[in-house]
């Protein structure tokens, strides 16, 4: 098999990246100059978040958070993509792309679900018994997570404040009020952006298609076969993924589900040829 030169786009693989640029500046200029902030319409929002919609599973791919995540992103659909997209073909790429794309977005939902499910059965055990401790225990163990989650904690406290030495009633009434606010400030805040699920359903496709074909790493800078580059990746974003670490704001599991839905797609198209 040939390949074009290593600097050529193919036609999926430029036509992505070109919708992915447009996008990331129509972000930027609209943000900046309208403050319209489309991520809150196309970002990817936890399926319980009264901002979330079914296209979003589409959209979130051609969303960008900074420049360096975009750089990054369109980089590896350049460096593995156009190989991948001259072995299958620009329709087989795309249908490829997509079902990664999408499938990181599913495996993420469920990440979302188990990170906010602590948060629930908090409310819920507030919501049955609002005693002031358990009020106290749930805003200290969910302090503000935004700007927005800020603001109306602080507009509660100075209302809640108010009544409690002088209308319990009203101050439990107010308080329940917060907490369902607060809760579903909570699932808007969980949002995924980006290409990378399916940047590492390439990289799988990649791997799995050519597993000795050597790359270098740009840190360290020392070559490796793609079958255990692909195999590094994926040990690195399940630690990432289990950790779950407060301060880390990667979607390792959006990552590993471009990876499993990536595998489980090219598994299928191998068995259909088999017959």
């Amino acid at each position: 098999m040939s390949f074009s030169s290593p600097y050529q786009l193919t036609p999926a693989v430029k036509n992505l990246i070109i919708i992915n640029l447009l996008v990331y500046t129509a972000d930027y200029v609209l943000g900046n100059n309208l403050h319209i902030d489309i991520d809150r319409y196309f970002g990817l929002h936890y399926f319980l978040s009264e901002q979330f919609g079914f296209w979003q599973f589409v959209t979130f791919a051609f969303l960008h958070g900074s420049f360096s995540h975009l750089f990054f992103n369109m980089f590896a659909v350049f460096m593995f993509g156009r190989i991948v997209e001259q072995t299958w073909g620009a329709k087989k790429f795309l249908v490829y792309y997509f079902v990664t794309a999408i499938g990181s977005g599913l495996i993420q939902q469920i990440a979302f679900y188990f990170d906010t499910n602590a948060m629930v059965d908090a409310i819920d055990a507030y919501l049955s018994d609002p005693t002031s401790q358990s009020l106290q225990a749930l805003i200290s163990s969910y302090g503000p997570f935004s700007n927005e989650s800020n603001q109306l904690l602080h507009e509660f406290i100075n209302t809640y404040n108010n009544l409690v030495n002088t209308d319990m009633n009203a101050a439990v009434a107010a308080s329940r009020k917060f907490v369902v606010d607060y809760q579903q400030l909570y699932f808007n805040a969980h949002t995924v952006i980006g290409a990378s699920g399916a940047v590492f359903g390439i990289l799988l496709a990649f791997g799995m298609l050519f597993p000795n074909m050597r790359v270098m790493l740009l840190i360290p800078p020392i070559p490796l076969k793609a079958k255990y580059l692909v195999i590094g990746y994926g040990v690195l974003e399940l630690f990432g993924g289990i950790a779950n670490s407060s301060t880390d704001n990667v979607a390792h599991w959006a990552h590993l589900g471009g990876m499993l839905f990536g595998f489980l797609l090219i598994k299928h198209w191998n068995e259909r040829s088999i017959y």
